[in-house]
């Protein structure tokens, strides 16, 4: 009865239109009183959720994405993808997949990724000719790399989900993932456009790429230098998201010169309401995970999926399509805070190595910014592209299946997850 009050509450609040964070907790605060238990433990689980040093993380690589969205560095990004692949058929989106997937790495965040690539690149695509709605899929999906960067705190969140997962593993295992990501894109970008009939541009000459890649180069050295840190042992990954600001901060005002105070302030602001935002759901989905433990959730649903099958690849199909549906809906931390103590144990006990699941997790749950109802990558691509949701989705078959075909990747060949760390730090999972 008690596991029915959760989950029923959940959803039911769900349904209601409250917001996920506070959905959580009622659920929890109404099964924590139907069970009798003190009061006290809400705040002593929330408490012990957020109060993790490492999640000090957090804080520092959402300020760092919002100083290289505030700092004009996605125009030099743009200028050297529009110069790398600019002159193949449909080049102004082969460009925004490669623009997107560079900046992604420097802000580590989805969101971020398409508010800076979207307000540069969907108003070029359509004033060169390009369908709206072919602007924005191609701007929406490709920013989904940013969840795989080694700058994305929701790589933090998972390896204090999943516990025992080295952060630094999870950063390398990222980068292959979101090269097989931006490949099947510029597949699904390019096959579009030439159905489409788009126009190829004109390439500007090598002179032209090698002057725009050392322009856009000093931002784009932030993903090596979190990289060489942490592997070197120069410093940890809780600190290397420290040195990233610091980084940033005189990237952007001394060496590029295009941060104005004005644009920092916002830059602070929105990287303490997003921050808030996070701390906020992991405080609450401690909650959760607590009495999801105290019911024995993950045995429960390991029980119904070896009833459903016990072979591993439809045990870690069923996973996706789970995780998908859940991600539709829920917020990307959420969805991990919540979902990895369920499914993890399962697909460990399948054979799947932990920091495979997570690159699976994070696609999953980025998949799900792509998708109504919360959708945040995809609302926020429709608005700047003054388009409708529902027009949008009507062509955005071929991008889902990029997608999905880059998740089948990751999820039947663990190398493309496990090849980095194995090589780089030795990791023996």
């Amino acid at each position: 009865m008690e596991l029915i009050i959760l989950g029923a509450s959940f959803f039911g609040f769900l349904i209601l239109g409250v917001p996920v964070a506070f959905a959580i907790g009622l659920s929890a605060i109404c099964t924590i009183l139907y069970e009798g238990l003190p009061v006290a433990v809400i705040f002593q689980q929330m408490m012990s959720g957020m109060n993790i040093f490492s999640f000090l993380a957090i804080p520092f690589f959402v300020f760092s994405g919002e100083l290289m969205l505030h700092g004009g560095v996605a125009d030099k990004i743009v200028q050297l993808a529009k110069n790398l692949v600019g002159h193949i058929r449909g080049g102004l989106g082969m460009s925004n997949v490669v623009a997107c997937t560079l900046f992604g790495g420097v802000s580590g965040s989805p969101v971020a990724d398409v508010s800076a690539m979207g307000a540069v690149m969907i108003p070029m695509m359509k004033k060169e000719g390009f369908d709206t709605d072919y602007a924005v899929n191609v701007t929406t999906h490709a920013s989904l790399v940013g969840a795989l960067m080694p700058t994305s705190h929701n790589m933090i969140i998972y390896a204090l989900a999943a516990r025992k997962v080295s952060i630094g593993a999870l950063i390398a295992a990222g980068i292959l993932p979101a090269l097989v990501l931006m490949v099947c894109m510029l597949v699904a970008a390019y096959a579009v456009a030439v159905k489409r009939g788009y126009p190829a541009g004109k390439f500007p000459g090598w002179a032209e790429v090698f002057r725009s890649f050392a322009a856009a180069l000093p931002g784009l050295l932030i993903v090596g230098i979190i990289l060489a840190g942490i592997l070197s042992g120069v410093f940890t990954a809780t600190e290397s998201a420290a040195v990233a600001v610091t980084y940033t901060i005189l990237l952007t005002f001394f060496i590029y010169r295009t941060m104005t105070w004005k644009n920092f302030l916002r830059a602070a602001a929105k990287a303490v309401k997003t921050t808030g935002v996070v701390l906020l759901l992991i405080g609450v989905s401690t909650m959760f995970q607590y009495l999801m433990g105290l019911y024995e959730v993950a045995d429960l649903a390991g029980d119904m999926m070896s009833k459903v099958s016990t072979q591993p690849w439809a045990i870690f199909l069923l996973i996706n399509v789970i995780l998908f549906l859940l991600g539709t809906f829920m917020d990307m931390a959420a969805t991990i805070l919540i979902c990895t103590p369920i499914f993890l144990p399962i697909a460990m006990k399948a054979g799947m190595d932990p920091v495979q699941f997570g690159m699976l997790m994070l696609i999953n749950c980025a998949l799900g910014l792509n998708t109504p109802p919360v959708g945040t990558t995809q609302f926020v691509g429709c608005a700047i592209g003054g388009i409708s949701v529902g027009a949008v989705m009507r062509t955005i078959l071929p991008f889902y299946a990029a997608l999905i075909a880059a998740l089948m990747f990751v999820t039947y060949i663990p190398a493309f997850s496990l090849w980095l760390p194995r090589l780089l730090m030795g990791y023996k999972g």
